[in-house]
Formats: C-alpha cells, sequence, structure tokens
C-alpha cells in the first residue's frame, strides 16, 4: 500500500497485565501482521515489559490491549498525555464502557432495553435477589471482559460458588437476569454498524463464555442474523444509540439479545473488541467486503482525523 506512509511509525499495543493477556497476545498478533503486510511501518509494544512513556517516540497507537489497562481509559489517558492518536473510544468512554454497571446505568437513563440486574456480594439476600430476577441469573465480575469469571445460576445453593469465582477476578459482582432467547452482536466501524451476527453456541454450552468464544470451533455465527429485515435496522437503530450513549467512538461491538417475546435486550459493550480468527468485528467487517488486512487499516485510519 503506496500510501501507508502517512501512518508514521505505529504502536500496535497488546498483551499488557489483563486477565485477558491470552487473547490480546493473539489479536495484537494478528493485527501487526496485517498493518505490516499493508506496508505500515508498525512494531509490537507490550506495556507489560516496556515503560509507557517510549510511546511518544511513536506517531500513532492502534491498541488491542484487552480489559484492564487497555480497555478502560487508562492507556488512553497515557495516550491523550503524550499527545499520540490512537485507535478507539476515548478515556471516559473507554472507561464507562468497562464497567458493567456504568453501562447499565447509563443505558437504563437513556430509556434503553437492558437486562434487570443488582450488585451482590457474599452478604446480600440473595432470597431478595431472586424474588426481583428471578432463576436462573447470571454472575458476572462487574469490571472483566471476555465472560471471564462469569457464571449461570439455576438454584439458589450454587449462587456462594458463583460468587466466589466472580470475586476472584473484581471486588465488584453483579447478578444479572437470564434473558432465554437468541444471543446478536453488532459491531461498529466509523461509528456505523455492521451486518448483525447471531451466535448459536453448542448445544452442551450454557453460554458464550470465555472457551467456546478462544477454543472451540464449533460455534455457529449467522449472518445473515435470521432476523427479519425490519428486526435487524431496528436492532442496528437500538445498538447505535447505546453506543453513543456511552460515550463509544470509531469501531467497537455491542452484544444483545432477543428474548422469547421478541424483545431486545442490551447485554454490554466492548469497546477493544477481539482480532482474532475467532473474532466477530472481522466476521461482520468481511460480510460487506472487508479482508482482515483492509479492516486493521480502516481503523487505523481513523487515527488520521484525531489531533494529536
Amino acid at each position: 500500500m503506496s500510501n501507508a506512509a502517512k501512518f508514521g511509525k505505529v504502536a500496535v499495543l497488546f498483551g499488557g497485565k489483563s486477565a485477558e493477556r491470552a487473547v490480546s497476545l493473539d489479536s495484537g498478533q494478528a493485527v501487526l501482521d496485517a498493518l505490516l503486510r499493508s506496508g505500515v511501518q508498525a512494531e509490537a509494544f507490550d506495556p507489560q515489559d516496556r515503560s509507557v512513556t517510549e510511546l511518544a517516540d511513536y506517531d500513532r497507537a492502534f491498541i488491542v490491549l484487552h480489559g484492564r489497562g487497555g480497555e478502560d481509559g487508562q492507556i488512553q489517558g497515557v495516550l491523550e498525555w503524550l499527545n499520540v492518536p490512537y485507535t478507539g473510544t476515548g478515556v471516559q468512554g473507554s472507561a464507562i464502557g468497562m464497567d458493567k454497571v456504568k453501562t447499565k446505568q447509563i443505558w437504563q437513563g437513556s430509556d434503553l432495553p437492558t437486562a434487570p440486574y443488582r450488585i451482590i456480594s457474599k452478604a446480600t439476600d440473595l432470597d431478595a435477589v431472586i424474588a426481583e430476577l428471578g432463576l436462573p441469573v447470571i454472575i458476572k465480575p462487574v469490571h472483566e471482559g471476555s465472560s471471564v469469571g462469569m457464571s449461570k445460576v439455576e438454584k439458589a445453593e450454587d449462587f456462594a460458588a458463583a460468587i466466589e469465582k466472580a470475586t476472584q477476578h473484581d471486588a465488584v459482582v453483579m447478578a444479572e437476569k437470564w434473558i432465554t432467547g437468541r444471543e446478536f452482536t453488532i459491531s461498529f466501524l466509523n461509528g456505523q454498524p455492521l451486518p448483525v451476527i447471531r451466535l448459536q453456541p453448542p448445544a452442551d454450552v450454557a453460554f458464550y463464555d470465555y472457551e467456546t468464544k478462544y477454543q472451540r470451533n464449533d460455534v455457529e455465527y449467522g449472518i445473515p442474523c435470521g432476523l427479519s429485515e425490519a428486526e435487524e435496522q431496528s436492532l442496528k437503530a437500538l445498538c447505535l444509540r447505546a453506543f453513543q450513549a456511552v460515550g463509544a467512538e470509531d469501531w467497537g461491538r455491542i452484544d444483545a439479545m432477543q428474548d422469547e417475546q421478541g424483545n431486545f435486550w442490551l447485554l454490554e459493550v466492548n469497546t477493544v473488541p477481539g482480532m482474532t480468527s475467532h473474532s466477530l468485528v472481522p466476521k461482520a467487517a468481511q460480510a460487506v467486503g472487508y479482508s482482515f488486512d483492509q479492516l486493521c487499516v480502516a481503523i487505523l485510519e481513523q487515527t488520521l482525523t484525531k489531533s494529536a
């Protein structure tokens, strides 16, 4: 690509210290390889091994750090301080998007449908939670991605183990009403929704968990998603409002459910989605004609309009 010189020297940020380090290493290597194939002067940069002050030596940064430190506004703040343009959502939107409860509060305040939830701990009156949310529920660490530390709870006696599992990853834990129905994911590029993908995990898993996301090859990805044209447009419009409400920008992903009555429910936003062979944004972009390499360059191009 002859015009790749316009990007200058690019740091591809991946690895880091979060619970999602392994996924970030896969995603980041894929992005780095794609940019190099496209003629970009790109270099790997793992903040676990190097001081972030060295980022001042780069013209721009492609963030592929999943989880804490990379997806929560921290690295975005460093890059702002250093005047290095970067891909994706800014400091505030990243911090909100990484916090499942703050995201839900903003969606609720914007009259956007999201599953009911309660913040819980070992001291919580679980009978009250069950009375409010019903069973089953899903237990989630509030500040983790990639389904890390999540459990489906179908019986009251299983709450304690699920809370224990989640608190290994986060001091703040939530119980969310279980929505029975179909799961969809909506990717964004240049701030606009790409084709909706329906996720169909194999029958032997309770939900689209970490292993299913990254280690199995028997998940079905429906493009087209099986919704009617009107339903798909409605879901895209809903997710665009949800994406903008939390301050997400440029590229990302929102996960949603459709219950058995046909209602849509927003689950969470992902401001630095996976970019591995199993990942969803590349699948959605491919459906509208982007190769993986073209997608990576398109995401990087968004930094050209951000002031350094």
